[in-house]
């Protein structure tokens, strides 16, 4: 194996995972800037309000998205797996 396809193996995997933590990342961080922003302008600083409900959306989003998140990863290892021999040398 050589390094360029070492690389280009670490390149694919770093792609498919950025695009799978992608969602979640998005949900957290916009719920926690609204959470936050609400915080702010009523003066609560309980920090079980900006925890719990983002740990439900980001259980939600994990739920709605289990079908597209297997498949991406079934497609990602069919395609690791049927380029095997090439790597094998």
């Amino acid at each position: 194996m050589t390094p360029d396809m070492v690389s280009e193996l670490l390149r694919q995997l770093l792609k498919e995972s950025i695009i799978l933590s992608a969602p979640l990342l998005l949900v957290a961080v916009v719920l926690s800037f609204v959470l936050s922003l609400i915080q702010t302008l009523t003066s609560l600083q309980d920090q079980a309000l900006t925890t719990v409900p983002r740990l439900v959306a980001v259980a939600l989003v994990l739920l709605i998205g289990m079908p597209w998140f297997l498949g991406r990863m079934v497609n990602y290892t069919m395609q690791l797996l049927s380029d095997f021999h090439r790597y094998l040398g």
